[in-house]
């Protein structure tokens, strides 16, 4: 049985440790309005203090009500929100894809989307090392990735797979909820249909299958072999994610 009050503890107690330890100020959180950013904004107030905390939000030719719901989880826990948006620089990096060739909207897709959360990770980190240097004491990046989606590889090369702290990797997404409730992540936050904020498309819509069946699979549960075959695909595909090969002489 998930505990998911002595969970929050324990995370919360991995981060104030690793605080100390490595002698660290405060965190910046990519705050996108959906359930794993704001319970890893819950998890970090508690543990060093709403104070320390300063929240983005990275529209890119995004939904305001994203924007909206970001505010919802600052609001709640009092930490300092900056907005910067990247509509602009987005739409200036691709004129200057336009020079490059005729392409069609189907062979830019994929790197349209991809583009946008590396775009938001350079931005996290310039803002990290921004306040670094004028609060006169070390910010690092939080990650907001959960353990479903980093089974997958559900997450973008250089982009949302950056970060200098994960406390939600090793959690599902069940689990990250039920941590939600205890630490009372707005609800229409914690319980808003999960969607990457790019593509217009639900996260299991993109995946193909349910996070609660890579549960089920990670777990070994009982699931029919269809969608075992999808999860596992969708796995041995991220493989080159995981780890960067190096020839070592």
């Amino acid at each position: 049985m998930f505990d998911a009050k002595k969970e929050k503890d324990k995370i919360v107690k991995f981060i104030r440790d690793y605080y100390k330890t490595n002698n660290l100020g405060g965190v910046v959180i990519g705050i996108s309005g959906g359930k794993d950013s704001g319970v890893v904004a819950g998890l970090f107030s508690e543990a060093i203090g709403p104070e320390n905390i300063i929240g983005i939000t990275l529209p890119c030719h995004s939904k305001e009500e994203d924007k909206t719901d970001a505010l919802r989880v600052s609001n709640y826990y009092g930490f300092e929100m900056i907005d910067i948006d990247l509509t602009d620089t987005f739409d200036t990096f691709k004129k200057q894809i336009d020079n490059l060739g005729n392409f069609t909207e189907e062979e830019l897709k994929n790197s349209d989307i991809n583009v946008k959360p590396r775009l938001r990770m350079t931005s996290l980190y310039y803002i990290a090392a921004l306040y670094s240097a004028i609060k006169g004491k070390t910010y690092i990046v939080a990650g907001t990735g959960n353990k479903c989606e980093e089974f997958v590889g559900y997450f973008t090369k250089g982009g949302d797979s950056v970060s200098d702290i994960k406390v939600l990797a090793d959690l599902t997404v069940e689990e990250v909820i039920k941590i939600g409730e205890v630490l009372n992540v707005p609800k229409e936050v914690l319980y808003k249909t999960p969607n990457d904020g790019l593509s217009n498309s639900s996260d299991e819509e993109k995946l193909g299958v349910k996070y609660n069946d890579i549960a089920k699979y990670m777990n070994n549960e009982e699931l029919d072999e269809e969608t075992k075959k999808k999860i596992k695909r969708l796995h041995d595909g991220s493989l080159h994610k995981f780890n960067i090969p190096t020839y070592r002489k």
